[in-house]
């Protein structure tokens, strides 16, 4: 925290906050699907299906995913009940694969080892598979009324604006958490329960609605006097972020086989990127890889392949590398044999496969969708 902002939080009385957060949250309070009614715990159920699939992703494209899983699978019982294929074919789209992997083995583990009723504290939450701290601290707040705080990339900017937090993601988490703490607001008088689920979704709210990256409205703010950035005017400049290192390029080759109205496609591993996913056959994805290396990973079908190269690549950015992938077409007979690990799917029907969105790209350039 810088030496400036010290000095002006110390001159501040902000025992006041946490009242002044509530109120503005009683007023403004987001309404989410997965968010209970005000005055009644949440779900837990919907607080960490939620949770899970907000990772990475905005809560507009979140919503209609959440919807259909919760229309498909309305309990965890049920989505423990489901196979993992149904799950991912459900996910695909929402990108980040491992997480439907972890929100499925999550759900089996919560049937199988506690009888359909998650743990309702954050310790019993983390023994979970896929459940880290920050969602262990949002389901036992949230759903639980365990008074602790999870912290959010909302929170984040929230609250490295309010303290003017000068050290830079994600050296500055630790701080950021127990400075988030203290806005932990009380209940209000004869209310048995703590409100630490609405303090936290109070700063979520605030963080998506007020506090924005860009140009936040710091004048509907009911933190807005007594924040450090605010006073110092260069809010938007937090938090502060180390310098991003991009990863290598790497390339690599599709092959977008049909045969009459099918497709050849296979499975990836369970483990890694997009495990267990939907794919069309292609090379490895390899830094510095040239076309004719790439094309001799071809998927070896019997007879004679005319392979066509379209124009242009297929490119897509993973978390840690971008990738750009030349797309291969070819036409094989109706009686041809899918290779050993994959198989022929229909077309038309192609929308109910999980494929990740890298897939759909490489499928309708090559079969000009």
């Amino acid at each position: 925290m810088s030496s400036r902002a010290t000095a002006k939080t110390k001159q501040i009385d902000a025992s006041d906050r946490p009242a002044r957060l509530l109120a503005w949250y009683d007023r403004h309070r987001r309404k989410l699907p997965w968010r209970a009614p005000a005055g009644e715990l949440s779900d837990p159920y919907r607080v960490w299906l939620s949770e899970v699939m907000l990772q990475q992703t905005t809560v507009r494209a979140v919503g209609p995913y959440f919807e259909k899983f919760v229309t498909r699978w309305p309990d965890v019982s049920a989505l423990g009940r489901a196979s993992l294929d149904d799950v991912l074919r459900m996910w695909a789209g929402l990108g980040y694969y491992s997480r439907a992997r972890n929100l499925h083995a999550c759900a089996v583990a919560v049937l199988s080892d506690h009888g359909g009723v998650f743990p309702d504290t954050e310790e019993g939450l983390r023994a979970l598979p896929g459940i880290g701290p920050y969602t262990a601290a949002a389901i036992a707040a949230i759903a639980f009324d365990r008074r602790t705080m999870p912290v959010d990339g909302n929170i984040e900017r929230v609250v490295s604006r309010l303290y003017a937090v000068e050290h830079a993601l994600p050296q500055a988490k630790p701080l950021i958490q127990r400075m988030a703490a203290t806005l932990l607001g009380s209940p209000r008088p004869g209310d048995e329960r703590t409100r630490a689920g609405d303090s936290a979704q109070a700063l979520m709210d605030l963080g998506a609605t007020i506090c924005t990256p860009k140009k936040p409205a710091c004048a509907l703010c009911p933190l807005h006097e007594d924040c450090a950035a605010r006073t110092r005017g260069d809010q938007e400049s937090f938090p502060r972020k180390a310098p991003k290192k991009s990863g290598t390029l790497r390339r690599g080759a599709a092959f977008v086989v049909t045969r009459g109205g099918e497709l050849l496609v296979r499975s990836r591993p369970d483990k890694g990127l997009l495990g267990g996913m939907t794919e069309v056959p292609g090379s490895e994805w390899l830094a510095g890889q040239d076309d004719a290396a790439a094309l001799a990973q071809a998927p070896a079908l019997r007879g004679v392949v005319r392979w066509h190269r379209k124009a242009g690549v297929v490119s897509h950015v993973f978390t840690h590398f971008p990738l750009e992938l030349v797309v291969y077409t070819a036409g094989v007979p109706p009686r041809t044999r899918a290779p050993d690990g994959m198989r022929w799917v229909p077309i038309a029907t192609l929308d109910d496969e999980a494929f990740p969105n890298v897939m759909r790209k490489v499928i309708a350039h090559g079969l000009d969708l």
